[in-house]
């Protein structure tokens, strides 16, 4: 069985892989502050990424397959990743990196595919540039990388942050002229199951096969959460249409582990 170790597990979307993980594989997990919650579960471990050195735990537990889902300081999280990398190099272990559209954020005229280069404007965007190249470097077996754009669902923290701004009567910040896809936790944890189990490797693209604007993508929320008038605040970064999408082309998934934009505005309901 595989043994896999999530850094990041009490993070939203690392604390969703664990739950969707851990019935299928011997699965573990860090967290950074003290939680009675997590202390108490031994499968859990206290890992501090500004001051710790992960490889002592990774030495000590001999994970089989690591996700890197952190959060946090840049310049400890280019750290730990690096460290990481070190390790499973002399050991039989692969590294699942949890990336972003925002490698492709300096892009503007066309979606990007798992191939293209990338290139971002952003430091966020720039530091997981950083790390998939280490990571690159690597033989292709030893790595997943997964690009994923904006998160949406019941519980997460973007429908979270919508409803209280709109409690608040306070502006939801839209970007008109931006054209993104999306993805919702559900599909994204089943996806990266997949991808664990079938002992895939290489770079995926993890968001929604159709595009739109995101000024449409959150009205539409904003309709389904039957958010009466919400309140927009309207960024306009470019005077022209531009792309912030990673769509699948080369590593395509199953039909069923597919999702569509209407799908990502359906799953913000709790069914």
């Amino acid at each position: 069985m595989k043994k896999i170790l999530i850094i990041g597990a009490s993070g939203f979307i690392g604390n969703a892989l664990y739950k969707e993980l851990n019935s299928y594989f011997d699965t573990y997990g860090t967290y950074r502050r003290d939680n009675a919650f997590f202390e108490q579960n031994q499968k859990f471990f206290q890992y501090d990424m500004e001051l710790e050195d992960i490889s002592i735990l990774l030495d000590a537990l001999k994970p089989t397959v690591i996700i890197a889902a952190l959060r946090g300081n840049f310049n400890a999280q280019l750290d730990a990743h690096y460290r990481m990398i070190q390790w499973i190099k002399t050991h039989r272990c692969k590294l699942v990196f949890m990336s972003s559209a925002n490698v492709f954020d300096s892009f503007s005229n066309y979606p990007s595919y798992e191939y293209d280069k990338t290139l971002s404007e952003s430091t966020y965007g720039k530091l997981k540039i950083k790390i998939e190249n280490a990571l690159m470097r690597l033989p292709t077996h030893k790595y997943v990388i997964a690009r994923v754009p904006m998160v949406f669902g019941a519980t997460t923290p973007r429908v979270q942050e919508i409803k209280t701004l709109y409690d608040l009567n306070v502006g939801i910040e839209v970007f008109p002229n931006v054209i993104i896809n999306a993805t919702s936790i559900a599909k994204l944890t089943q996806q990266l199951h997949y991808i664990i189990n079938r002992n895939k490797k290489g770079i995926f693209h993890l968001g929604s096969k159709d595009l739109i604007y995101h000024l449409d993508l959150i009205t539409e929320i904003c309709d389904i959460l039957q958010l009466s008038r919400p309140v927009f605040k309207q960024v306009f970064d470019s005077n022209n249409d531009r792309y912030l999408a990673v769509l699948p082309k080369d590593n395509l998934l199953p039909a069923n582990l597919q999702i569509t934009t209407r799908e990502v505005i359906d799953s913000v309901i709790v069914k």
